[in-house]
Parts: C-alpha cells; structure tokens; sequence
C-alpha cells in the first residue's frame, strides 16, 4: 500500500524557517553560566552574522561616529550600558584615538579580562584604575601607549595575578619601558637553600607574574629574547599559529600578533565608523593615518620655513654689516697716520664752521 506525502504549502515552510532562526538566534544570546566573561562581551556580535547588520550594530556605529560629541558626559552615561556594550564603545575610541584617561575611567567595567589599549593616550593613572578596577584581567596591549612610564607598568604586572598575555613595545618610549619593567616578569626566590627547582615550594616564588604565559614583543633583541628563554622558561615569547601548537600547547587567539585583542568586538560594525578621523582599515588596530595628497611635502617645507628665516633675519644682517664697515674705518684710521691727520682736520673744519654760524 502506497503511502500520500502531502505537500506543504511554500508560504508555511518560509514561516516555520523564519521562526527557527529567531529562536534560534535568541537561545544563542542567552549566557550561560559556564561562559566566560569575555565571551559573554562578544557572544551578542558573533551570534548573527547575517546581512543585513543588526539595528543594535547600526546604534553602536551612529554613536561611535559622533564619539567625541559625547565624551564629557560619558560618566553620566556609562553606567546605565551593559559591559559588553561599554567595551565595544572603548574599542571604536581606540580606533578613533579617543582613548584616553577620561575614557577609559568612564567605561572600565569590573567584568573585563581582554583589554587593548595600544596606540592610545592613556597614562599612568588610566591604567592604575584599570587594574584597580578589572581584578580578573587575563590579557592586555599596551604597545605603543607613549604616556605610560615603568610606574604603571610595574603596577599592571604586579597586581593583576590572573594576567596570562601580555602585548608591550612598539616605539621607541614602548621598548624602553619594557626593558626597564623586564625584570618584573623573572621570577624571585625567597629560599635558595634548595638543590634543584622541583624542591622549590610555589610559595617560596616571588608573587607578581607567576601567571603570566603568552608575551608578544615584536621588537625584541636575539640576546633578550634567549635570555628570557632561559630565565623564564614558563613564558612564551611571539609565538606563532600552528596546527601543533607552539612547544605542545595551544596558542590562544590573543597571543597572536596578527590579531588586535578587540577585533571579535567589532566584527559587525561598520569599518567607516572609525574612518571619520582619516584612518585607514589594516589588521593591526593602531591605524596609520591617510596621507592627503594636497599637503604640501616636507621637502617644500623647509624651502619654506628657510625663505621666511631668511627674510626675518635679512635687516639684522645688513645692521651687522655695516656696524662691521664702521668698525674697520676706525681701525684703519688708527693705524695710518695721515688718515688719522685727515680725519682730525675735518672734525677741526666743522668745529669752526659751527662756531662760524
């Protein structure tokens, strides 16, 4: 006995999809109790990466494009958003190099373990706050924050004990704050009576990066960077993406260099949303501005500049000259006689003429 397939209307099965990915799209935006809380901050960007974007994106662009009309007042703001929210806004201020101490203060959230603050204008009391602040704090970029110095650094390595990647150096102030801060990261007996490290208690290490893992210097030296192999075997320095892994562990998306730390938070905002300064879109995050074709080129400007010092300096120059002509005549006349004899004549011939009028 055949058995009737009955056909289902086209309009029923549209509507019954329909319903399936909203449902579907709305149990992936629920958290869960065993996420962590970084991936609670990007769950809501990386659950629906349909097009056309979603209005919540759209509000988060309008807003990142009009940043700096609202950063007064974002005090006030801050604390009726949600962390993941605040932490999207804090990656389009990076961005659009808007981040600074004011920033950061307004938004830093307690839940945040990924932090990027590369390229930035924060200082020495933005980051004490930070870290006073994200006590769960797993990895941070502060490469190329040129207002930091070894004070805030030192901090940072010394209090946030969760820490487990670290991104510093870049320029030239960036390296040499991280050579100052190197010793921080070698760790410290307390004990050295012991023959080998395995008898060694973990109490008997100095406390401060002891859980520090991933280290991304680009600029390192050979001799630091085998120095720091050998001294602090626990911490690897740039490694790179490999289906094995680097040394037999699994390389974390945040301690690879081609990555910025807060890229997944800005997946589906619109890239022209942090172009309005003239930045141009790269993969590394500290973008370099674009380079207008009318500006006028170094080269003429020092033309420029010297034509104006030149011009400036011009009666100074005629000035020195002809005090120089003065001075030689008088020189002169000293040493020859019958000038000096002329030159006493003529002063002889107006004195009388004077007394003549």
């Amino acid at each position: 006995m055949e058995k009737t397939i009955t056909k289902v209307p086209s309009q029923i099965v549209s509507s019954c999809e329909r319903n399936l990915r909203s449902s579907t799209s709305s149990d992936q935006l629920k958290p869960t109790g065993n996420l962590s809380s970084f991936s609670l901050q990007t769950q809501f960007l990386n659950s629906n990466n349909l097009s056309p974007p979603s209005l919540l994106s759209l509000c988060l662009g309008n807003i990142g494009c009009n940043l700096e009309e609202i950063i007064d007042h974002l005090s006030d703001l801050a604390p009726a958003l949600p962390s993941h929210i605040k932490l999207v806004l804090f990656a389009i201020a990076r961005r659009r190099k808007l981040l600074g101490d004011v920033v950061l203060i307004a938004l830093a959230d307690s839940s945040w373990e990924i932090v990027d603050l590369s390229g930035s204008d924060v200082s020495d009391s933005g980051l004490h706050y930070l870290v006073d602040v994200c006590q769960n704090l797993k990895a941070i970029d502060i490469s190329d924050c040129s207002r930091l110095t070894a004070a805030g650094v030192s901090k940072l390595l010394q209090h946030c004990h969760s820490l487990e990647t670290l991104r510093w150096g870049g320029c030239s102030r960036s390296e040499h704050i991280a050579h100052e801060c190197l010793s921080l990261l070698k760790p410290k007996l307390t004990d050295t009576v012991g023959e080998s490290w395995e008898e060694l208690d973990a109490s008997e290490l100095a406390l401060g990066t002891e859980s520090l893992r991933w280290l991304i210097w680009p600029k390192i030296e050979k001799s630091t960077h085998e120095l720091m192999a050998l001294e602090c075997p626990k911490i690897m320095i740039n490694p790179k993406s490999s289906l094995l892994g680097h040394r037999g562990k699994q390389v974390p998306r945040e301690a690879l260099l081609q990555y910025a730390l807060d890229d997944p938070l800005v997946e589906n905002i619109d890239p022209k949303t942090w172009a309005v300064q003239g930045f141009s879109v790269s993969l590394r995050s500290p973008l370099l501005p674009v380079v207008d074709s009318n500006e006028i080129s170094i080269a003429e400007k020092f033309r420029l500049a010297f034509l104006e010092r030149d011009a400036r300096l011009a009666p100074k120059r005629a000035k020195n000259a002809r005090q120089h002509q003065r001075r030689s005549e008088r020189e002169w006349m000293m040493r020859d006689s019958k000038a000096k004899a002329s030159a006493l004549a003529s002063k002889a011939v107006k004195s009388l003429n004077l007394k003549n009028i």
